[in-house]
């Protein structure tokens, strides 16, 4: 096992060695000084993450699902973009999962010793019935946490691809997986408090993941959310815009649309452009793989 007082997740930053030291200003400056290391970090990995969202792709095709696990910060984040892509991209909740050690108990308090458990993250696989067909994102900063390593060792055995998104470069040779993900943040700003760079890297990571994907299967027209599920007022006023957008209706005549629709963006807009009923629209999206571009550019029956 790796000695975690070498990681560069753990080691001191020379340059916050005096932080409680500065005044408030200095500190702000300092914390934004090293935050902005994060983003070229993570574009040195776009080859990586290109192959991972390929990945990805080719499993939705497949009728598979993502799988995000981690423990802390890491399983929070990943809860987190697994829970916001039903209302952004249209997917049924199971489509992807965010799984954190601890439970759900964990997403507002720490559980102490959950994270050390790789049994417990084998298990969570097994109950999840993960298969050839997924694809299981382990995440963790440091590389070596027991429960993120222990389900991504069984999700490998049983036939799925994964990925490991791990800020620590020492933790890549110990990783059996078909991607390694690794931007590198360096020392934090509080030693060892990867809440801060290694997490904005993180949720840079896992927001292209799930985004880029999304794009690839045709969640996205353009750069319009046409598959957002209008849950709320905000949603709806979103929906309405977009079909607006694409159809230079009025705001009134688009709403009544979205209504014949069923609420579906891409049904409205290709219903307006065919002159066709939801139910033909619908046909027209089966026959086209879900791709509006391509509905648009055919013809109905």
């Amino acid at each position: 096992m790796l000695d975690r007082s070498k990681l560069a997740t753990e080691k001191s930053n020379r340059r916050s060695r005096s932080i409680d030291r500065l005044t408030t200003l200095g500190i702000v400056d300092l914390i934004h000084a090293e935050d902005r290391r994060v983003a070229p970090a993570v574009a040195r990995e776009r080859r990586r993450i290109a192959k991972a969202v390929d990945m990805i792709v080719e499993a939705f095709r497949a009728g598979g699902r993502l799988f995000y696990v981690g423990a802390g910060t890491s399983g929070r984040l990943g809860v987190l973009d697994a829970a916001e892509c039903p209302p952004t991209f249209g997917t049924k909740p199971p489509m992807v999962q965010g799984i954190i050690a601890g439970g759900r108990r964990a997403l507002v308090r720490a559980v102490e010793g959950a994270e050390d458990r790789p049994q417990d993250g084998a298990r969570a696989i097994d109950k999840r019935r993960v298969s050839k067909r997924d694809v299981v994102v382990g995440i963790a900063a440091c590389g070596v946490t027991p429960f993120v390593r222990g389900a991504v060792r069984r999700a490998r055995s049983r036939g799925a691809r994964t990925v490991f998104v791990t800020c620590a470069p020492e933790a890549k040779g110990l990783l059996d997986v078909d991607v390694v993900i690794n931007p590198r943040v360096g020392a934090e700003v509080v030693t060892g408090s990867t809440r801060m760079k290694a997490g904005t890297a993180t949720k840079l990571v896992l927001n292209t993941l799930t985004t880029a994907a999304m794009v690839r299967i045709g969640k996205v027209f353009g750069n319009l959310m046409v598959d957002l599920k209008a849950t709320n007022e905000k949603l709806r006023d979103r929906a309405e815009r977009i079909v607006m957008e694409m159809t230079d209706l009025a705001r009134g005549r688009a709403r009544r649309l979205l209504g014949r629709a069923g609420g579906e963006t891409k049904t409205a807009i290709v219903m307006h452009k065919h002159r066709a009923s939801a139910a033909e629209a619908r046909r027209l999206l089966d026959a086209a793989g879900g791709m509006l571009r391509r509905a648009l550019e055919g013809r109905p029956r």
